[in-house]
Formats: structure tokens, sequence, C-alpha cells
């Protein structure tokens, strides 16, 4: 496996086998129930938290709990005794009522929780259905359960129905305002937030491997985000070639560009047909007509509205046959899918950005609901970094963990996004950044543009474009710096 230059500051996803070998070595630590204990007290302690918050108490406050079998409906009802220690009045609806956990359900009972057939008229609902074991939609019986909820609900770990390993809603699942994470965030809490809600993590003491999927931290971006240092130029900071751009399309040679502008390069050099519209939106851009014109170049653009045409392709030839680091978006994507030989055995950085329906017809199968395996091959097989694209961004580098990106919203799903995007990349490349690391910083600082775009200063949100995403990207870089220096 290559050397991981990401390891550091980022948050590690764990799947469910790796959280249950862990938990294996720490019951040999610690005395039986223990974890249990300290999960049903972190989930209590959210409760009371959300119920103080939510109705301005906890004592004489309601809950129902939602218990399936096993260890998860374990720690639901220890929690529940917990609460009911703090005067709240609590109920289970037991799903699955032999398979219930004895111990947690008779301290239950000890505290005056009460257990009945339906949901009742709570403040709160406690998921407990399913844990990580769980695979597949809420049964029948459950589904209706949850289906007629109409208060916050509560994950204990995860949300009922979703897989704990891809993400994957097939069916009946729980929509959770809050889930309370135990020992380890799981890929669910990254690749599918809005069923989860706010995340909480409770420690129970797990010892845990090296992630394969992670996400970067976005204090540890900004500390490394590429700022100009006394002694740098505008040749030491950077210098962006883009191609991009048509007459058909010539919006994306400004919005990449700009990007690239607003990103970090101390140098823009533009190729494309849209030089007239892109001088007139970033006059400070060096404007040429050929490859072979445009001067020194540290890192390549290609693809944004660049068309598909045997300019296009020869243009994406050159750019490729280069030792430079190439970002090759949209229609050079297509270019790609049909002849992927272009780009295999590429010894250079290369850095792919599909959207689901492009990575279909790069790979020449549907995408498939396990993302960050289908990212992964698609890395490895080509030898190159992939970042496929969505609210949960994927970034995939051959012998790497994953790195995953959740935007917190979808405000970038909007025509022109993309193109601003791999500006972003760009900029990180021609600055020296690692591959891998550019194209996830570049998807968070993406992200962060795009949600303060549309609040825009107000607390109601409204959809955005492209243009006042790219307006926002200093400010989302801003930001992020000061984060690092707040952490500092």
């Amino acid at each position: 496996m290559s050397e991981d230059p990401n390891a550091a500051d980022r948050r590690g996803y764990f799947s469910a086998d790796e959280v249950r070998a862990a938990e294996a070595e720490l019951f040999t630590r610690v005395p039986d129930g223990v974890p249990m204990q300290r999960a049903a007290h972190g989930l209590a302690t959210v409760v009371a938290e959300e119920l103080r918050a939510r109705t301005r108490g906890v004592a004489g406050r309601s809950v129902t709990l939602l218990v399936g079998s096993g260890d998860n409906g374990g720690d639901v009802l220890w929690a529940g005794t917990m609460l009911r220690r703090r005067g709240v009045s609590v109920s289970a609806v037991l799903l699955n009522p032999e398979r219930a956990h004895a111990k947690g359900l008779a301290a239950l009972r000890k505290t005056g929780g009460r257990i009945q057939d339906h949901l009742g008229d709570p403040h709160l609902v406690i998921d407990g259905i399913v844990g990580i074991s769980g695979r597949g939609p809420l049964r029948p019986d459950a589904a209706e359960l949850v289906a007629g909820i109409d208060v916050p609900i509560i994950a204990a770990d995860l949300p009922s129905g979703v897989d704990p390993d891809t993400g994957a809603v097939e069916g009946a699942a729980v929509r959770a305002d809050v889930t309370v994470a135990f020992g380890a965030y799981k890929p669910v809490h990254a690749l599918a937030a809005p069923w989860c809600g706010r995340i909480e993590l409770v420690p129970i003491g797990l010892r845990l491997p090296e992630p394969r999927l992670a996400a970067l931290e976005p204090a540890a971006i900004g500390a490394k985000w590429p700022v100009p240092h006394a002694t740098d130029d505008k040749y030491t900071q950077g210098v962006t070639g883009v191609c991009a751009g048509s007459a058909t399309y010539p919006g994306a040679a400004v919005l990449c560009t700009g990007a690239a502008v607003a990103a970090t390069s101390g140098m823009v050099r533009y190729v494309g047909t849209g030089a007239h519209d892109v001088l007139a939106h970033f006059p400070e851009v060096i404007a040429s007509q050929t490859i072979s014109a445009t001067g020194r170049v540290q890192a390549w653009v290609f693809g944004p509205g660049a068309g598909t045409d045997s300019d296009a392709h020869k243009r994406l030839g050159e750019i490729l046959a280069t030792d430079l680091p190439v970002v090759v978006d949209a229609d050079g994507l297509t270019m790609l899918a049909a002849d992927p030989g272009l780009v295999r055995g590429r010894s250079a950085p290369t850095v792919l950005t599909p959207h689901a329906g492009e990575f279909t017809r790069l790979t020449g199968h549907e995408l498939g609901p396990d993302r960050v395996g289908a990212v992964r091959d698609l890395a490895e097989s080509w030898g190159l970094t992939v970042l496929l694209k969505g609210r949960a961004t994927l970034v995939a580098a051959p012998g790497r963990p994953v790195l995953v990106n959740e935007a917190g919203g979808s405000w970038s799903a909007t025509a022109g996004s993309g193109d601003v995007l791999s500006g972003i990349i760009g900029s990180l490349l021609a600055a020296g950044q690692d591959p891998q690391w550019a194209a996830a910083a570049a998807a968070r600082a993406h992200a962060l543009a795009a949600n303060l775009a549309a609040y825009d200063g107000d607390s109601a949100p409204a959809p955005i474009s492209a243009s006042p995403l790219l307006a926002q990207l200093r400010s989302a870089i801003r930001t992020l710096r000061a984060l690092s220096a707040s952490d500092a």
C-alpha cells in the first residue's frame, strides 16, 4: 500500500465488521455489560439534552422506545432505565418480545417503564429497532409503526432500515433527527447523512484500525490551503491551465477559469474559444489559441463545456501527453469513456470527476448501492484519482483510504457547479498539492461556498446557481482558514 499523506487530521468511518471486531477486543478488557452501559449512558444524555432543548424540561416528559432484538435493543432499554431515573415517562414497544434483551427489559420494568403495543403520545421516539447487523428495509410491522411517528426521532447507532456500510435505502427506513453513534462513526453516517440528522458520537473505548473511509477535517484543510508566503511570486504559487468552454457552452469556460482564479492560483492561463467571455470577467487571465502556445503551466483542467469533436479530442490528447497533473471533467470524461487509452497508464497525477451517469459511461456498468467500493475499484483499475460527485462526494486513489465529503445539503446540485469544482481542483494541483487531498479539499470548499450562497446571510436558504457559488468561494476558503487558526 502506498504512503498516505492524508492520514493525519481526518475522521474515520468504520464498517460493521471492523466495529464488531473492535467490540470483541473491548470485551476482553472490560467487565461484561460495561460497553452497553457506556453506550446507554451516552444515548440517555443526548436524549435528555434534546428534551431540554425542544420542551424546556426533562422530568415529566415522555419518550417511547422502539426496541428490536439483540444488543441495539439492549442499549435502548438501558437508556430508558436511565431516563426513568431522571423523571422521564418511558414506554417501550417490543418489535420482537421473545428476543428482547432480558437484563435491559427487566431493568426498565423495575424503574417503572411501561411495555405497550402502540406509540402513545411521546415528546420523542428512540429508534432501537436494528443495529449494525441489520440489512435491508424495515419489516412491515416496524415500517407501519415508524410511518405513524410525528415527533422527533433519535436513532441508536444508525437509523433502522439504512445499510450501515453503504448507506443504501432500499425501502422503508427511519429518518432520524439525531443519530447517536456508539464507539465509532460508520459509513452510513457520511453516506446517508439526510437519514441520520445530526450525529453525536459516544466513545465506549474501542481500539480501531486505520480507516478505509475517512473525511478530512475542515480545520486541517484550512491549515494546508495554499496561501502566498514572503518569497512567493506568481509562478511559485502555481500556474493553472484551463481548456474549457465552446461556442455552445461559453459559460463553462468562465466558471471553471474563475474558480481557478479565486481558489489559489498565482496565474491562470486559458485555451479555448471562450477567451472573449473569460477576459471580460477575469482580465487577469492570460489567453492563447493553442495548447502549444500556452506557456508555462503546472497543472491542467480539461473538459467543462469543451465539446467532443475532433479538435477537442486533439487538445485532450495533447494535455494528457504532458507530464503535468491533469483534471478531466465533463466532455473530457465522455471522450475518455470512448477512448480510455488516452489516460490509462499515465504516470503523472490525473483526477477524473464523474457524476453517476459519467461513471456508468466510464465503467460500462451502473454505480450500484456500494458507491465506496465502486469508486475504489475504478481508481485502482485505471491507476488514478477519481472524485465521484454527490451530496456525499467520494475521492479514491490507488492504495489509500477513500475520502468522503458530506456537503451538508444539495445546494451545489445546479448547472455549472461542477465546472467550478474542477477549476478549484486544478488550482490546488498547480500549487503542488497531493491529487487526492486536492480533490477532497476542493469538494469541501465547494460545498461550503454553495451553503454560503444559499443562505447569503439569511436564516432561510434559497436555491442558487453556479455564479453565486463561485462568488462565495473566497469566503469559503477564508472560513476554512479561520477554522485552522482557531484550532492552532
